[in-house]
């Protein structure tokens, strides 16, 4: 039987996350470097267990060093102010089909589909030819066709004017309310 001790190799990216202070060190007591202190190379390296240890950081807290992104920041703070482009109906095949919000999708209901805006958002969509408009949830991803920034259930498509025969019409998509952390909907400020 071998009397040497077995050690997993850590991954490259264990080990990139180790460098970046995310997840402690997982290498061999051995292969690990002592830190570099000011006394010179005869120091001696702090034990595990007397080592400061990082701060846990709050889910959604920026970590030092490292960008922040769009998932960081509270929803109402990614939210687009307003968006232009063209929308469309959702096609008859959707119909009662499971939305990206896990709801069937209600041809008679006033839902949506955006590929920016958070599912849960309240939105309200003009179109800018007739001036009608509608307000409507996001509860699907889509449309998948550039220069589309909406896809409508034929109910809020007829509120503003869209009828099957015209596909497409443009239209400007406003936030209304977007879901805050807890559920609940927050108001986007319009404000500066």
């Amino acid at each position: 039987m071998d009397t040497q001790s077995h050690t997993l190799k850590p991954s490259s990216l264990t080990l990139a996350l180790a460098l970046l202070g995310l997840v402690p060190a997982v290498l061999p007591h051995a292969a690990r470097a002592a830190p570099a202190t000011e006394a010179g190379a005869g120091a001696q390296a702090q034990p595990a267990s007397t080592r400061p240890k990082a701060a846990a950081q709050p889910h959604g807290a920026a970590i030092k060093g490292r960008a922040t992104t769009a998932h960081d920041r509270p929803a109402a703070a990614r939210v687009p102010r307003r968006q232009l482009g063209k929308a469309s109906i959702y096609a008859r095949m959707f119909n009662h089909r499971t939305m990206a919000d896990g709801h069937r999708m209600d041809p008679a209901a006033p839902n949506a589909a955006s590929k920016t805006l958070p599912l849960g958002t309240v939105a309200q969509v003009t179109n800018l030819e007739t001036g009608r408009s509608t307000q409507v949830t996001i509860q699907d991803r889509g449309p998948y066709v550039k220069g589309r920034v909406v896809d409508l259930s034929p109910a809020s498509a007829a509120e503003i004017g869209l009828d099957l025969k015209q596909g497409v019409v443009p239209v400007e998509v406003k936030p209304v309310a977007v879901p805050g952390p807890d559920g609940s909907l927050e108001p986007v400020n319009r404000d500066g």
